[in-house]
């Protein structure tokens, strides 16, 4: 199945305040309902092993309204004290509540090492390779320890699925996007190909349920 990258409407706000909402709240359904929420929770519970601290901050890249950070910050309590940045590009997918800053991901306005962890969670399947590579250079340069990648894996069976599950959806935005994001997703070959040349000291894939795969892409060896 090759890759076919296509605009997808929440990418361009294509859509009354209410579909976007509604959109977001189909996107929160499924990581809460089919890994996102648990696939993010394992990546940063492993990169946690090589930080010697209990609290430890977190940049979430194109977070929306940061159901899934919160949600693992919440299942990490009290055990690990996760303070969450969020970044978006749009103002209108950011909640208002706590932090919060709108820019570009592939040119983050932080400094080196300001965060221990630098994440997002299906992001990098909108991004071509060269964006990739970016985006992973810049997610490297102001984290400590790891960047953590949260995506779909393209896979035949897992568009029939994303066809499948539209009757569910809340958002006509979703059921355009859905099957969108898995015919541009990366396969983790392709995408551990083109973390390798961000300057990472080592990469560690995992797989998770229904078509996600997690990349840690650490920045010390």
């Amino acid at each position: 199945m090759k890759r076919r990258p296509s605009q997808e409407l929440l990418d361009i706000d294509a859509g009354t305040d209410a579909e976007i909402s509604a959109s977001i709240r189909d996107l929160q359904m499924f990581n809460e309902r089919f890994g996102g929420v648990g696939a993010t929770q394992t990546l940063v519970r492993t990169a946690l092993t090589e930080i010697p601290r209990r609290a430890v901050s977190l940049l979430e890249v194109a977070s929306g309204s940061g159901y899934v950070p919160h949600a693992v910050r919440r299942k990490l309590e009290p055990e690990i004290d996760l303070n969450v940045t969020l970044l978006d590009r749009s103002r209108r997918h950011l909640n208002g509540f706590g932090r919060a800053v709108s820019a570009d991901a592939l040119h983050l306005p932080f400094a080196e090492n300001s965060f221990d962890l630098v994440s997002c969670n299906l992001f990098v399947h909108h991004l071509d390779a060269a964006e990739v590579q970016a985006f992973a250079r810049e997610a490297l340069r102001v984290c400590r320890t790891a960047f953590l990648i949260n995506d779909l894996i393209r896979n035949p069976l897992h568009l029939a699925i994303a066809y499948a599950g539209r009757p569910i959806y809340r958002s006509r935005i979703t059921r355009n996007d859905a099957p969108a994001s898995v015919r541009q997703a990366y396969t983790p070959a392709e995408l551990t190909g083109l973390v390798k040349h961000s300057g990472a000291a080592r990469i560690s894939l995992s797989r998770h349920y229904l078509f996600r795969m997690g990349i840690i892409a650490w920045k010390t060896a």
